[in-house]
C-alpha cells in the first residue's frame, strides 16, 4: 500500500507541530498539507520549520478544502467548532478523520457520530497506548470493586490548556461509569468548593491542576475503607499522543464508515 497522505489541522499548535514531526519520522506516512485557523500568525509559514525540522515545502494554509482531494486522512487536534466543520468536509471527501480535540459537548459528540455514518472517524480523548490500556483497567476495577470504593480522577496539565477536566480524565470517568453500569453525566462531581456536604455515594469526582509544562498526568483513585488503589499514567512528551494518532490513522485506512475509538485500534473493545 502506498504511503498514507495526511493533513494536519491546527498545525501551528503544540500537538500540530508534534504531529508534523511524527509524520516525518514514521515510515508509511507523508505530510500532504497543513492548516490552521484563519488569521493565525502561522499562516504562510513552512510546517516543517514550525515543527523544528527545517523547511519541508508544506506551507500552512487557512483553507483545507483544496487539500482534501490529494489526501487520505486528516489529523485533528483543534477546537470543537473547527472539528465539527472538518467532520463534515472529511465525510464528503471520504477521508479518514482522526479526532483528538477535547472540550467537545454532548451535542458536538452527537454531530460527530452522525458524520461517522458516512466516514471513517477515530475519536479519542487520548491517543497514548498506555492511557487506553489503563482505560480498560479502570473499567474492570470499577466493575469489580463496586460502590464500596469512591472513584476520584485527578489530572494535571500545562498552564496553557484551555479546558477542564481533560479529555483523558473524562475518558477514565466514562470507563469507571461503564464498569459500574451508570451514566457519568448524572454521577460526576466537579469543582468542589466551600461547604459541599458529604460526598455523594456512587459519584465520580474530578479535580484539575494546571501549571508549568506538564504534558499530561492522570490518577484514577479507588478509595475504600482503610485502603486505596491508584492507577496512574504520566506522559512526558506529546510524541506519545502523536504516535498513537498515526497508528489510528493507518489502522482506519480502508475500514467501513463508523465512529471508532483507540480501544478498537488496539483490539481492547469489549
Amino acid at each position: 500500500m502506498s504511503d498514507m497522505r495526511l493533513i494536519v489541522a491546527g498545525a501551528g499548535g503544540r500537538m500540530g507541530r508534534t504531529l508534523v514531526h511524527a509524520i516525518a519520522a514514521m515510515d508509511g506516512a507523508v505530510l500532504a498539507g497543513a492548516v490552521d485557523a484563519p488569521g493565525s500568525a502561522v499562516i504562510g509559514r513552512d510546517a516543517g520549520e514550525l515543527a523544528g525540522l527545517g523547511q519541508n515545502g508544506v506551507v500552512v494554509g487557512a483553507d483545507v478544502a483544496p487539500l482534501l482531494a490529494q489526501a487520505d486522512g486528516l489529523l485533528d487536534f483543534t477546537v470543537p467548532a473547527a472539528t465539527l466543520a472538518l467532520a463534515e468536509l472529511t465525510a464528503k471527501a471520504g477521508l479518514v478523520h482522526v479526532i483528538g480535540t477535547t472540550g467537545l459537548s454532548g451535542e458536538n459528540d452527537k454531530l460527530i457520530a452522525q458524520a461517522g455514518k458516512r466516514a471513517v472517524i477515530v475519536k479519542s480523548g487520548n491517543f497514548s497506548m498506555g492511557v487506553n490500556l489503563l482505560e480498560a483497567l479502570v473499567k474492570r476495577v470499577a466493575k469489580t470493586l463496586g460502590e464500596d470504593f469512591d472513584v476520584e480522577v485527578l489530572e494535571m496539565h500545562h498552564n496553557k490548556k484551555i479546558d477542564a477536566p481533560s479529555g483523558t480524565a473524562l475518558l477514565f470517568g466514562e470507563a469507571a461509569a461503564a464498569g459500574r453500569g451508570i451514566d457519568l453525566a448524572t454521577h460526576s462531581e466537579r469543582g468542589r468548593d466551600g461547604h459541599t456536604g458529604a460526598r455523594k455515594a456512587g459519584s465520580i469526582g474530578f479535580a484539575s491542576l494546571r501549571g508549568g509544562t506538564v504534558a499530561g498526568e492522570h490518577h484514577v483513585i479507588f478509595a475504600g475503607a482503610d485502603e486505596r488503589i491508584e492507577l496512574v499514567h504520566k506522559a512526558t512528551d506529546r510524541m506519545v499522543f502523536a504516535r498513537g494518532a498515526l497508528k489510528a490513522a493507518q489502522w482506519a485506512r480502508g475500514r467501513e464508515p463508523g465512529l471508532y475509538s483507540m480501544l478498537d485500534v488496539l483490539g481492547l473493545k469489549d
